[in-house]
């Protein structure tokens, strides 16, 4: 296990155990989130779960996108010397059919098997992505619920809804996790898209340090430049490091109730993605601030302190 060039511990008792939850090959900042989890010492990473996603607008994917993000696992952890480290599991290779009927994969047992062991440390799964496999381990082990929280970087903004990527990619197990009584953080497209950079911050602050630097970087820029025919999104010389906030969230003072408001949690309209409040649900917590600041520097104090700068 790779030693870390850090000048402080984390005491045992402020650990939390993390799964993490990613569509790693979907875009191209998924990738600096698992690496910031992996720097991360308050974290005791238990594993790391590959989901699927639409693979348009990159059409060099094949079908089996939960692969393509299994892989881009295996590769960020081989560049930052950590092979081996927590375990890598494939998740559902699509989305559920139905609220009832869960898709078992690896993740999903993954999922439930660390939720249901005896450890004093508090888990949490940080979700970047869709949450087939959370939904359909809610389905396959309901007992779950009561032994984890859930970060979800996904939704559209409050009171309305709407149409947001990581919720498109299957409303169904999001409306499994909003109608469950798993404690939800959720972290809404307003929120999520605090996490803006430039790729002049990238070359600067991320591309010297160490290979993993230099690939985050590149595979980003390269990303950046596949997508230039899309008129909308990107938007040329930014980017969004959106999944962030799954870091970001356990860094921050956790019950400073400024930055995130108590709603009861909707069902999602499957027409168009909107939100439901007719039938009565549990509270979750819903983030308006993510604290980019704290979040980013973090992560790159972290790289720089322990990856070489390259020659």
């Amino acid at each position: 296990m790779r030693k870390w060039n850090y000048e402080f511990d984390v005491p045992d008792q402020k650990k939390v155990r993390m799964l993490v939850y990613t569509d790693a090959k979907n875009e191209a900042d998924d990738q600096f989130t698992i690496a910031h989890h992996l720097m991360t010492p308050k974290f005791i990473v238990k594993g790391i779960i590959a989901a699927h996603f639409d693979r348009k607008p990159r059409q060099d994917m094949t079908s089996d996108t939960a692969q393509e993000s299994f892989d881009e696992v295996n590769r960020i952890l081989n560049l930052m010397d950590m092979e081996g480290v927590a375990p890598v599991a494939k998740g559902s290779v699509r989305p559920l059919v139905d609220e009832n009927t869960p898709n078992p994969s690896e993740g999903a047992k993954l999922i439930i098997e660390e939720a249901m062991k005896d450890d004093p440390h508090p888990l949490y799964i940080g979700c970047q992505g869709s949450i087939t496999d959370l939904a359909s381990a809610i389905l396959m082990e309901p007992r779950i619920q009561d032994r984890m929280t859930a970060i979800w970087i996904g939704g559209g903004d409050y009171p309305e809804g709407g149409p947001e990527f990581n919720l498109m990619m299957d409303p169904t197990a999001a409306n499994v996790v909003l109608k469950s009584r798993m404690p939800l953080w959720q972290v809404t497209k307003s929120a999520y898209k605090q996490m803006s950079v430039t790729l002049a911050m990238l070359q600067k602050e991320v591309r010297p340090y160490g290979k993993i630097g230099k690939y985050l970087f590149e595979q980003m820029v390269k990303y950046n430049s596949s997508c230039a025919d899309h008129p909308e999104w990107p938007h040329g010389e930014s980017w969004g490091l959106g999944d962030s906030p799954t870091v970001g969230l356990l860094l921050i003072e956790q019950e400073k109730q400024d930055i995130f408001e108590m709603r009861p949690a909707p069902e999602v309209r499957y027409e168009d993605f909107s939100y439901d409040f007719a039938a009565p649900h549990r509270q979750i917590r819903v983030y308006k601030d993510v604290n980019p600041r704290l979040t980013l520097e973090d992560f790159f104090a972290k790289l720089q302190i322990n990856y070489p700068e390259n020659v």
